[in-house]
């Protein structure tokens, strides 16, 4: 079967950031600016750390969420069946790539009720782009891509940079924000905006909470670098330039945090955008997110088994639990009070 354009697009997308070439280095996200404390008397055993919580009215066993990662190439299935199964396992929550591709094209590629099957106790994210809820049947794909996953929340996702370097990318953005508040009145779940890796800033995540969005995933610049995998993709040396000039574009996913956590204390707040591991989970939550999300980090895993998947999210949990442990903090309400070292966040 021919492939259409939007499956190759994300076929490419996939073959780069499995690469690794370009895709992920570049900026610190800021994970590296926060610096634990050491507690060297926790009084208290490794075995006592509790690291669960609830999202979505759901329990989770860790305050972990497998990042939307890839919606539109073919392979996406047993990647997303991986995830899915993992997710399950772990007692953590899942969100999908983007549903646009099934939902144009007919074919489902693993994006359909059979990951609630095989995930039935976790909270499970469908997601849309920003972009297409401009389009005249925008919000009935919107209900479409919730109801064929039976999913508890929507993303919609932003990715105007992204837009922007592609050639075939949207690059009409009027009135989106309009457009997500007529969802958040329309839908039946709550939605969640998230970035893909520019950060998003307190006055927009404010716009967005203005008008119902119920939760903000920051996914600020230093995790995957969406320009520089479009520079891969690009057809001539004047396209490519034009991407890369925007790689080290973006507000690195820390300081997303700590802004958008100051500005809105009440928010649900998604910290995503370089998570290398549970250190950086760790922190994440310090600085004031309830849930970590991790995407590229964990694709090489999905690409092989759901086995392989718990393995790697086994590895961050582990960590995450030491954090916590060498910190003093028996929870995740301890977590976020822990004391940190003299740096620039002196006033935390």
């Amino acid at each position: 079967m021919k492939k259409s354009l939007l499956s190759q697009r994300k076929d490419d997308h996939l073959d780069i950031v499995l690469a690794g070439a370009n895709a992920s280095l570049g900026v610190d996200p800021g994970w590296s600016s926060v610096r634990f404390e050491h507690c060297a008397l926790p009084e208290m055993a490794l075995d006592q750390v509790d690291l669960t919580t609830s999202f979505l009215g759901m329990p989770l066993r860790a305050p972990l969420l497998i990042s939307s990662m890839t919606g539109g190439a073919e392979r996406a299935r047993s990647i997303n069946q991986h995830l899915a199964e993992a997710a399950q396992a772990l007692g953590i929550a899942m969100g999908v790539g983007s549903q646009r591709v099934s939902l144009r094209s007919g074919h489902d590629q693993g994006l359909t009720g059979e990951l609630r099957r095989l995930a039935p106790d976790i909270p499970l994210l469908a997601n849309l782009g920003a972009a297409q809820l401009r389009e005249t049947d925008g919000l009935d794909l919107a209900r479409r891509a919730i109801d064929i996953l039976q999913a508890d929340a929507l993303i919609i996702h932003l990715n105007p940079l992204q837009e922007a370097v592609q050639p075939e990318g949207d690059r009409d953005w009027r009135d989106v924000l309009a457009r997500i508040g007529e969802l958040t009145r329309a839908l039946p779940v709550p939605v969640v905006v998230k970035e893909v890796g520019a950060g998003i800033s307190p006055q927009v995540a404010r716009a967005l909470v203005d008008v119902g969005v119920r939760m903000i995933d920051v996914a600020g610049a230093g995790g995957t670098r969406w320009a520089a995998v479009e520079a891969e993709r690009a057809a001539t040396p004047a396209d490519r330039a034009v991407a890369m000039a925007f790689s080290d574009w973006g507000i690195p996913s820390a300081h997303c945090v700590l802004a958008v956590r100051r500005a809105l204390p009440e928010v649900g707040l998604i910290a995503s955008g370089g998570i290398r591991d549970g250190i950086d989970a760790a922190k994440a939550i310090r600085l004031g997110a309830d849930l970590v999300g991790q995407a590229a980090g964990v694709l090489a895993a999905a690409t092989v088994s759901s086995a392989a998947v718990i393995e790697h999210f086994d590895i961050v949990i582990r960590q995450l639990r030491i954090a916590c442990f060498c910190t003093g903090s028996r929870n995740l309400a301890h977590l976020r009070r822990a004391r940190l070292l003299p740096t620039l966040l002196d006033p935390l």
